[in-house]
C-alpha cells in the first residue's frame, strides 16, 4: 500500500464520491437526508454544498421508489449511487434490485448497462435493536446479476468504492457502522481495487480465517491471541462476496489444512456456507486436517439489550475458541 495520510472509513467513502462526482458528471447521489443533513453517518456531509442539490438528491422515504428511479437514470447512462439508511431499510426496493436491476443487463443480450452502487451501512453493534442491526448481505450474494462489496478498511473502501463506480452491472456496497470512524492509510489520488479479489492480510501455516468488513478485524484480533499459543493464522479478507474469490481461499487451505469462516449474519444459509461448499466440491477438500468450521450471529433478531445483543453476534473469544477446537480435534458448534 502506497504511503499516505490517515483518515476514518467515513472520510474515505466521502473522497471517493467526491473523486467520482469532479470527474464525471454523471455520477449523483440520491438517498434520505444525504443533502443538507448529511446522511444518516454522516458520510456525505459537505456535499450539497459542492455539487448542489441537483447532484446530491434528498429524496422522499421511498427506497423503492429513488432505488427504482436511480435503476432508469443507470440505464439511460447515468452512474447513480443509492444510500440506504441503514441495511434493513434494503428490504423495500428488493423487487427494484432483484427482479429489475439484477435481470436487465442479461435480458438486453449485454447491450443494457446498469452502472449503479447501493450503498448501506449493515451490522450490529450500535444498540440499535432488531430492525436497524441485520447483515442481509447473503440474501444479495444468492442473485446472479449483483455483486456484493463489503469493505474493511478505508483503503479498500475508497478502491472498491471507485471500482464499483465504474462497473457495468448493480453493486451492493456494504458499509459497517463500526467501521466509519477506524482510520487507516489511504492515498488523495483516485484509484482501484479490483472487484472479486481478495487479500492476504496476515499469513500463517496453521489454519486459514476468512472473513469480510468488520469481522476481518476480529479475525485479525483472534490471531494475535492464538500466535500467543503458538497457533499461526492465514486471515484473508475476502472483501467482495460476489464475485467470490475461491482461488485465494483454495490456496490458503491447502497450505493450512485448516478453515474457519466468520460472518455477521445469521448462520443458516450464510455466506460462509458458500465458503466451506466450495472447498468441499473442490480438490481442496483433501487437503483438509478436519471439517470446517463456522463463527457467525445466532439464528434470532438482533436484540436491543446491550449485554443480548453482544452475546448474539460473534466476537475475537468465539473465533478463538472455534480455531482451539479444530486444532485439538474436537467436535464443537459455534455460533
Amino acid at each position: 500500500m502506497p504511503e499516505a495520510r490517515e483518515i476514518t472509513y467515513r472520510e474515505a467513502v466521502r473522497e471517493a464520491m467526491v473523486q467520482a462526482m469532479r470527474s464525471d458528471e454523471e455520477v449523483f447521489l440520491m438517498g434520505e437526508d444525504v443533502g443538507v443533513y448529511g446522511g444518516a453517518f454522516g458520510v456525505s456531509r459537505g456535499m450539497v454544498e459542492e455539487f448542489g442539490e441537483e447532484r446530491v438528491v434528498d429524496s422522499p422515504l421511498s427506497e423503492a421508489g429513488f432505488v427504482g428511479l436511480c435503476i432508469g437514470a443507470a440505464m439511460m447512462g447515468m452512474r447513480p449511487i443509492a444510500e440506504i439508511q441503514f441495511s434493513d431499510f434494503i428490504t423495500h426496493c428488493m423487487d427494484q434490485l432483484v427482479n429489475q436491476a439484477a435481470k436487465l443487463r442479461y435480458m438486453f443480450g449485454g447491450a443494457g448497462k446498469v452502472p449503479l452502487v447501493v450503498r448501506t451501512p449493515g451490522g450490529a453493534g450500535t444498540g440499535a435493536a432488531a430492525q436497524h442491526s441485520q447483515s442481509l448481505e447473503a440474501w444479495f450474494v444468492h442473485v446472479p446479476g449483483l455483486k456484493v462489496v463489503m469493505p474493511s478498511t478505508p483503503y479498500d473502501a475508497k478502491g472498491l468504492l471507485l471500482a464499483s463506480l465504474d462497473d457495468p452491472n448493480p453493486v451492493i456496497f456494504y458499509e459497517h457502522k463500526l467501521l466509519y470512524n477506524k482510520k487507516g492509510g489511504v492515498p488523495e489520488e483516485t484509484y482501484r481495487v479490483p472487484l472479486g479479489e481478495a487479500r492476504v492480510s496476515r499469513e500463517g501455516e496453521d489454519v486459514t480465517l476468512v472473513s469480510a468488513g468488520l469481522m476481518h478485524h476480529y479475525a485479525l484480533e483472534a490471531a494475535e491471541t492464538l500466535a500467543d499459543e503458538g497457533v499461526e493464522a492465514e486471515v484473508i479478507d475476502l472483501r467482495t462476496l460476489s464475485p467470490m474469490d475461491h482461488g485465494a481461499v483454495a490456496r490458503s487451505v491447502e497450505k493450512t489444512g485448516r478453515l474457519v469462516v466468520v460472518e455477521e449474519d445469521v448462520k443458516t444459509c450464510g455466506w460462509g456456507a458458500e465458503v466451506i461448499s466450495r472447498i468441499v466440491e473442490s480438490e481442496s477438500f483433501y487437503a483438509l486436517d478436519r471439517a470446517p468450521a463456522r463463527v457467525a450471529g445466532a439464528d434470532v433478531p438482533i436484540p436491543y439489550n446491550k449485554r443480548l445483543e453482544a452475546y448474539v453476534r460473534p466476537t475475537p473469544e468465539k473465533v478463538v475458541e472455534a480455531v482451539e477446537a479444530l486444532i485439538d480435534a474436537r467436535v464443537g458448534v459455534y455460533s
